[in-house]
C-alpha cells in the first residue's frame, strides 16, 4: 500500500508541471519507476542543483550560473544594442535565430492591469538605468503581439524616446508556410505595415 501512495505522491507532483495532465504525469512517473536507481538519483540531483545554482544575472535577468551570463560578459557580443523580451524562454528563441548578437534585457513579465501588473512589477527600472550608461543606442522591443505586449512595448518606447536612444518594434506578421487565407485581418496588416523593399 506505500509504494501505490509513493506513486500517487509522485504523479501529484508530476502534474504540477506546466503542460503536463494526470496522464502524462502517471506516464512519467512509471517511467521513473522503471529506470535503474542511479539515473533517478542524477534526474533528482540535476533538478535541485538546477533550482539552486541557477539564478538571475544582476545584468539582463535572463538566467545563468555566473555572474554576469554568458551573453552578458561575452566581448564579441554588441553593447550598443538590448533586445527587451518578456521571459527567459523568449532569450531561447531569439538565441535560435543565431543572427542577433547584441544583449538582451528580462522584464519577467508584461504590463496587464487585469491582473494587477503595472510598470513597477516588471524590470522597466532596471531597464532605465542601464540605459543612461549612454553605451547603448537601440533598443529593440520584443515582447508578443498580444495587448499586453503590445501595451509594455508602447509604454516602454514612451520612456525611452526622450533619450534621444532608437527604439525599434520586431515585426509581427504571416508566417512562414502560413496561407493568407487563413491569416487574421490584424495579422495582415501588421504584416502590410512591416513590408520592406525587395
Amino acid at each position: 500500500m506505500a509504494e501505490v501512495e509513493a506513486i500517487a505522491r509522485l504523479v501529484n507532483q508530476l502534474s504540477r508541471l506546466p503542460g503536463v495532465g494526470r496522464k502524462s504525469a502517471q506516464r512519467l512517473a512509471y517511467h521513473i519507476l522503471s529506470l535503474p536507481e542511479d539515473q533517478v538519483r542524477d534526474l533528482a540531483v540535476a533538478i535541485f542543483n538546477g533550482k539552486k545554482q541557477v539564478h538571475f544575472c544582476p545584468v539582463c535577468g535572463n538566467y545563468t550560473d555566473t555572474d554576469p551570463c554568458v551573453i552578458c560578459s561575452d566581448p564579441n557580443r554588441r553593447k550598443d544594442i538590448v533586445c527587451v523580451v518578456k521571459d527567459p524562454r523568449d532569450v531561447n528563441a531569439m538565441e535560435r535565430m543565431r543572427d542577433y548578437n547584441g544583449q538582451y534585457h528580462v522584464l519577467h513579465g508584461v504590463i496587464s492591469p487585469m491582473e494587477g501588473v503595472g510598470p513597477d512589477d516588471i524590470r522597466i527600472r532596471e531597464l532605465m538605468s542601464r540605459l543612461s550608461s549612454g553605451e547603448i543606442q537601440e533598443v529593440v522591443l520584443a515582447t508578443n503581439p498580444d495587448v499586453e505586449g503590445e501595451a509594455t512595448a508602447a509604454y516602454i518606447s514612451r520612456l525611452i524616446k526622450p533619450m534621444g536612444i532608437r527604439v525599434t518594434r520586431i515585426a509581427h506578421g504571416v508566417p512562414v508556410g502560413g496561407e493568407l487565407e487563413y491569416t487574421d485581418e490584424v495579422t495582415l496588416l501588421r504584416a502590410f505595415e512591416g513590408r520592406r523593399e525587395v
